[in-house]
């Protein structure tokens, strides 16, 4: 019997840990500075919660927690990142940050395929049955982020149990390779004149992103506040009632679709709410973005990482430590084709790590490593991580339809 039951208590000590996480990260101090150099903060927002499964204080099976944030917050999430894409924006970047940003979606989307077809040859029991299953919540991290992989979870009925062990593998081969990239920042130059890269439009960019990021900031007031909300709510209960209308009619007329998760009321609630945010972004709606609509949506999607974190058994990938190999052959032809490309079109190393961490990173990545190379280039990592949400859940659906079509 667990010693906390309570769901309001539970979620009351996510977010204590949340809010330390964040404390603790933005301190000036050397020794917090030096940590969070190795232990990325998203790696925590996993971890901790996990450790409240793990010390036996709750049972996630007996709470209602992550089904709350997977349908409500996830689809709210998706719809206030996806409201500030100005596609004429990123038409700006240049073709080289759009070419390697869905480069980098290609390699994980055939990524997947081909790591399944070497342990064929190499280690069949590693990826028999239904690791192709778990297989998608990676390409939905690695391609969108956590919201895409949690789609990918309801999409192709991840166990708890394989979703725990691919998570895992996400979150610790993940942010290995983050961390690489990071590192490389260093070293931008010497990588760029290796991949015989001009950056001089990356000073450019930097002029662009700090007059755009001007231009539309102000402190939001109350009235700003709950437009954000209601567009997000609104956006998720018409994809819910959408999906309620669609799946009886798939499921009574078509049912041999229910094999490409057609009759899945998850998938159609996601693709409705991204297809509406990505029309309303068009619109007035996305100067929302200017009173921290896409804050707030990546606020609800730490949450929705805390409730994944404390389904997660930290200890389950220790029963198949081959995952471990099988997520790092992944991430390596992704990193391969990227680096491939770079050099065919001499793209400077930003867009390659920023085009690299917009899959893997996400949101919560894409910011940071932009900023590294300076903190007005931010919000180019936000634009193409936005991107990658816009597109992780489709590609991630292929992905897992293509490994499902491996394994027969």
């Amino acid at each position: 019997m667990p010693l906390i039951t309570n769901d309001a208590t539970i979620f009351g000590i996510l977010m204590l840990m949340l809010g330390l996480i964040f404390y603790t990260s933005g301190l000036k101090t050397p020794f917090w500075k030096k940590f969070y150099q190795w232990v990325p903060g998203l790696l925590l927002c996993y971890f901790l919660p996990s450790l409240l499964k793990a010390v036996g204080l709750i049972d996630p099976s007996q709470s209602k927690l992550y089904f709350m944030a997977s349908r409500y917050l996830l689809p709210a999430a998706l719809v206030l990142l996806t409201i500030s894409v100005d596609l004429k924006e990123l038409a700006k970047l240049g073709p080289k940050a759009l070419v390697m940003f869905f480069t980098g979606t290609v390699g994980i989307m055939l990524g997947g395929p081909l790591v399944i077809l070497l342990f064929q040859q190499l280690a069949p029991e590693m990826v028999a049955g239904d690791t192709w299953r778990g297989m998608s919540t990676i390409a939905g991290s690695w391609i969108g982020g956590s919201a895409n992989q949690a789609a990918m979870k309801e999409v192709f009925l991840v166990s708890d149990t394989d979703f725990s062990k691919m998570v895992t593998v996400d979150i610790i081969v993940g942010n290995i390779w983050l961390g690489m990239l990071i590192a490389g920042v260093g070293f931008a130059k010497l990588i760029d004149r290796k991949l015989k890269a001009d950056a001089s439009d990356i000073e450019a960019l930097k002029v662009k992103m700090e007059a755009y990021q001007t231009s539309i900031a102000r402190i939001p007031a109350l009235p700003d506040l709950m437009k954000v909300l209601t567009i997000a709510f609104v956006v998720t209960g018409v994809s819910h009632f959408g999906a309620d209308l669609i799946v009886p009619f798939f499921t009574n007329n078509y049912p041999m679709l229910e094999k490409y998760s057609l009759t899945s009321s998850f998938f159609w609630v996601v693709s409705i709410a991204t297809v509406l945010a990505v029309a309303l972004s068009f619109t007035k709606v996305r100067q929302l973005e200017g009173v921290g609509a896409s804050t707030m949506g990546r606020a609800f999607i730490y949450i929705l990482v805390a409730t994944i974190g404390m389904n997660m058994d930290i200890l389950a990938i220790f029963y198949n430590p081959g995952l471990f190999l099988l997520g790092f052959v992944w991430i390596l032809f992704h990193v391969g084709l990227m680096m491939l490309m770079a050099w065919l079109i001499r793209a400077p190393y930003f867009f390659v790590a920023v085009g690299s961490t917009a899959n893997v990173g996400g949101a919560a990545s894409a910011p940071v490593i932009a900023s590294e190379f300076h903190p007005s280039l931010a919000p180019v990592g936000v634009l193409l991580a936005v991107l990658g949400y816009v597109v992780g859940t489709t590609g991630a659906y292929f992905c897992g339809l293509m490994m499902q079509g491996l394994v027969g």
